[in-house]
């Protein structure tokens, strides 16, 4: 079992998220259907808030692991800050009640029209990742006649040891600069008139599940801060990044205390301490839910084709990510059990959601896709001409529509025909 009992639970056999039962969710907005629990967001965010104690500190929650506006809603009124890696998601956290001034900018390739609404909106601080953004930034800040608060990403060069996909911090990867050429940035960057020098940062990747390449991290940034503070640059803020990683199938990941504490041991409390966990906070808190369309046997495979399929959880076509899979209702106990392919209707091979899996299956069972609250709706897509779900979040026995589901109507409401042919 890989999801938190706290949250999810089963009654007389009947999986529920807090105090309703999946299956009437999926009753009253279909399938698929993605579906939040607020409570499992709250706890997360407050244990990240809690284990630093009286250290100064900011959570910076990363948008793009969900970005529904009740999920940054719920998060906002706790007090969170926010990470963001693009004018949208700047537009999105705003449109939620997030405060501006608790906002990081990061990302490797912001635009200057970007750049220009998050300094209009009064941002807290940009994460720089390339000379040439600090040269624009300090172009459009002096446009606007402001100065723009920012750090550096640096690029430690350390092995995550996590997917290719999803590490960040080695010097392969398109994020952040070599330690090696930061010191002659930072430089630079404090002779900018329209700049000013705050912090830095640095994010090793995602999914992590040892705290040595934290420990490894936070010891070559802080070597550099201290080449800084020769230098006669001071710092105000670490930004330790997120990555914090969870638990899927087997995966033992340290707890968020035991993180924090590296952190609080690495970084001096005469700086402040920033993160930005994402999955770590929402990916638990959510389950994608979809139904059996057809059982279907071939000599080789059992599949259970589903209504649910790639577009909307892409990461195990992606990254042959492994997702728990539940059924939801007590009935499926009746059946025999098979081992099946879980694969949705999209025409495309690498179409599945989760392989080989014991189950008790018949037409119309339905599936609770489990741990799909990160990267599930924020990477869904429209492809077989597909309309994405619904979001739904949950509040102890309230059930809040987040996000209807699109209709197919929508999908090409803003294109265009053809004019006539001239006769």
């Amino acid at each position: 079992m890989t999801y938190s009992t706290e949250f999810f639970h089963r009654v007389e056999g009947d999986l529920f998220i807090e105090q309703v039962p999946l299956s009437t969710i999926a009753n009253e907005f279909g399938t698929p259907c993605y579906v939040y629990s607020r409570a499992a967001l709250d706890s997360v965010w407050q244990r990240y808030d809690r284990a630093f104690g009286q250290r100064r500190h900011q959570v910076h929650y990363a948008v793009k692991a969900n970005g529904n506006l009740a999920v940054l809603n719920t998060l906002a009124r706790l007090g969170s800050g926010f990470d963001i890696v693009s004018g949208g998601e700047l537009a999105r956290v705003l449109a939620a009640g997030g405060e501006a001034r608790k906002i990081v900018f990061s990302g490797v390739g912001k635009s200057a029209a970007e750049l220009d609404a998050a300094l209009r909106a009064g941002i807290g601080v940009f994460n720089l990742e390339s000379p040439d953004e600090m040269e624009r930034l300090n172009q459009v800040a002096g446009g606007l006649g402001l100065r723009a608060r920012v750090a550096i990403r640096v690029n430690p060069d350390v092995d995550a040891h996590t997917h290719p996909y999803i590490s960040t911090g080695l010097n392969e990867n398109k994020f952040g600069v070599p330690m090696t050429e930061a010191l002659a940035l930072y430089r630079r960057a404090a002779s900018l008139p329209n700049l000013e020098v705050t912090g830095v940062a640095c994010h090793i990747g995602s999914q992590l599940t040892d705290l040595a390449p934290f420990e490894d991290a936070m010891a070559r940034v802080m070597a550099l801060v201290t080449a800084l503070a020769a230098d006669g640059i001071t710092l105000s803020h670490i930004d330790a990044g997120g990555g914090l990683g969870i638990r899927y199938k087997d995966e033992t990941p340290p707890s968020i205390e035991d993180y924090v504490a590296v952190l609080c041991r690495a970084i001096p409390d005469t700086y402040e301490i920033c993160i930005e966990p994402g999955r770590s906070i929402c990916g638990a808190a959510g389950v994608l839910l979809s139904k059996v369309e057809y059982l279907k046997t071939t000599p080789a495979r059992r599949f259970a084709i589903c209504d649910a399929a790639m577009t909307e959880l892409i990461r195990p076509a992606l990254y042959e990510a492994w997702h728990d899979v539940q059924t939801v209702s007590a009935e499926a106990a009746q059946q025999p059990e098979h081992r099946y392919e879980i694969v949705g209707p999209v025409c495309e091979s690498g179409d599945f959601l989760a392989s080989d899996r014991p189950l008790r299956l018949r037409e119309g069972s339905l599936l609770a896709i489990m741990c799909a609250g990160a990267y599930g709706y924020a990477m869904a897509s429209n492809y077989n001409a597909r309309p994405r779900p619904p979001e739904v979040l949950v509040d102890g026995n309230a059930v809040h529509l987040a996000r209807p589901r699109e209709r197919i109507e929508d999908l090409f409401a803003t294109e265009r025909l053809l004019p006539d042919d001239p006769k």
